[in-house]
């Protein structure tokens, strides 16, 4: 069973920093795309970042230059550090894993086979 614990949410202020951390337990997914999504307050579930097993990455255009994803295929983790962050960051953060390769369908929620909880990201004025 595969297992994904998002965690490093939390409440700031705009242009504060945060990093998001998400190990995955129960297979290793060193082959497999990670990616971050959020859902703001009434909102659908919308892409954030996707990270190969090779480091290759997409991003949406909101987070370009503020927002960096990362992974660590030894320890099963994916990364994403949040720069410069804004009110309309404030989210309910998710990360999940997919099979498929790095595409225009990574953005989709629907290629994702894996999910965590979530992480609560709050920015404040």
């Amino acid at each position: 069973q595969v297992q994904l614990v998002e965690s490093g949410g939390g409440s700031v202020q705009t242009g504060d920093s945060l990093r998001l951390s998400c190990p995955i337990f129960g297979r290793t997914v060193s082959t497999y795309v990670m990616g971050w999504f959020r859902r703001a307050p009434g909102k659908e579930r919308s892409f954030v970042a996707a990270v190969a097993w090779s480091g290759e990455t997409l991003y949406a255009d909101s987070v370009k230059g503020r927002f960096t994803i990362s992974r660590d295929n030894a320890n099963n983790t994916v990364y994403l550090q949040m720069n410069s962050l804004k009110p309309e960051d404030t989210a309910v953060y998710y990360c999940g894993v997919t099979t498929g390769r790095l595409s225009i369908a990574t953005k989709m929620p629907r290629a994702y086979s894996f999910w965590g909880p979530g992480t609560q990201v709050t920015v404040s004025s």
